[in-house]
């Protein structure tokens, strides 16, 4: 790989990123599903992969049921377990850097609608493919590797470079609040979760909620003398897309322009009624409640809380009967790193450096442990890996493979210009 705007040091470390290298390193950890509430193979992997990169690794059992009294604590999947892995190169006496990657991945759906199975990683024009390729598991894969090309270039750190892999990312966080928890702490964070390989010092937080309207049960066949959830559920649902587009359209920071939408809602499920022939009694939704950094998240609530109130306000059975708001599930909170904080201007330095056009400034809509990280542990972080947020979650997940590489390259000359390369 020949680049420009690096150092002879750094450029000797370049030369040994290997493409096939991080593919078989991302490959291995798609085969291991690692579903949200599952993820201890997959952490167990992602020890042996950092062990086998030179790291000094350390795991540990997170204590769960005192971790879930924590107040900065959400998950919406039960676990009995929760491995914190944790790989250690360099010099502890030194600037410390912390990439903090999940193996944790959402749900696959029905596999017969993937090309290719979902955990059977598959390369197929210049991409890789399988649940977890861009949503984190490439961006993990890219950190390990780049620590790899580090120790074959022979270079020594005068800092110390700290891979975390976490569990429970997807659902609230629990495994950066377990890593936490645990002690770990870094002068600057990188978490390589998608942003196409743009530089992002700012992300959205989402708030996970339930409205339960009621109705009233009636037989069928006269269900006149019933009311129908599913039918006032409407007027609900209008109150908040309404709110959505007040609040997107207000004016936001420059770094969130590029999106239509920034702070989305979004009701993704919903549930009612006990007895098809009968009138529905009662309704649930459920959806993320995107918020802005440095949003007062205890008065965005209330908006929301009051945008369901209003659709009851004056309708002629929801004025009776309301719908009551819960907050459950996962909680991600918003953050924004200070622009000016050297670990953005070094990240976006490096992007550049190894690929033409990367390292832009952007905020990303998604909740991520950005808010951890900075917001609790008080560590100015930037999120920054390969894949498109587009491909997350969704069916035939891909990474494009030259991202991959050059994502590992670019967090290869973070750690040197972070940790001090002798």
């Amino acid at each position: 790989m020949r680049t420009t705007a690096l150092t002879e040091l750094e450029q000797r470390v370049l030369d040994r990123i290997d493409t096939d290298r991080v593919v078989a390193l991302t490959s291995e950890l798609i085969a291991e599903p690692s579903l949200s509430g599952e993820e201890s193979a997959g952490q167990q992997l992602a020890a042996r992969q950092l062990a086998d990169a030179g790291l000094a690794v350390e795991t540990w059992s997170a204590d769960v049921d005192a971790l879930s009294r924590h107040p900065w604590f959400s998950a919406e999947v039960e676990r009995d377990e929760l491995l914190g892995v944790v790989g250690r190169f360099g010099e502890a006496d030194g600037p410390t850097l912390l990439i903090d990657g999940h193996v944790d991945v959402v749900p696959a759906g029905a596999p017969d609608a993937w090309t290719d199975p979902p955990f059977a990683p598959t390369v197929r024009d210049g991409r890789l493919f399988g649940r977890g390729a861009c949503d984190m598991k490439g961006g993990l894969a890219a950190a390990i590797h780049a620590v790899e090309a580090i120790r074959a270039a022979g270079v020594r750190l005068a800092g110390e470079v700290v891979i975390a892999s976490v569990a429970g990312e997807e659902d609230g966080g629990s495994g950066t609040l377990a890593l936490l928890e645990h002690g770990v702490r870094a002068d600057a964070c990188v978490i390589p979760e998608p942003t196409e390989l743009s530089v992002v010092p700012a992300v959205a937080g989402a708030l996970s909620w339930r409205i339960t309207v009621p109705g009233k049960a009636a037989h069928g066949c006269l269900r006149e003398e019933g009311v129908s959830a599913i039918e006032v559920f409407h007027d609900v649902h209008r109150s908040v897309i309404d709110l959505e587009a007040r609040r997107n359209g207000a004016q936001v920071d420059e770094l969130f322009a590029w999106l239509q939408r920034p702070f989305a809602i979004c009701g993704g499920r919903i549930v009612g009624g006990d007895w098809p022939s009968s009138e529905a009694d009662w309704v649930s939704w459920e959806g993320r409640y995107g918020v802005a950094p440095g949003e007062d998240l205890a008065a965005a609530r209330q908006q929301f809380a009051d945008a369901v109130a209003a659709a009851a306000a004056d309708h002629p059975w929801l004025a009776d009967h309301p719908p009551t708001v819960e907050w459950w599930g996962g909680q991600f909170y918003p953050g924004a790193t200070d622009p000016d904080d050297p670990i953005i201007a070094t990240m976006a330095g490096a992007a550049a450096a190894v690929r033409s056009g990367a390292g832009d400034l952007r905020g990303m809509p998604y909740g991520c442990d950005l808010g951890l990280t900075l917001g609790l542990g008080g560590i100015p972080t930037v999120v920054f890996g390969p894949g498109d947020i587009r491909d997350a979650h969704a069916v035939d997940e891909s990474v494009d493979i030259g991202e991959l590489r050059d994502a590992a390259a670019a967090l290869a000359c973070t750690i040197l210009r972070t940790c001090r390369a002798g």
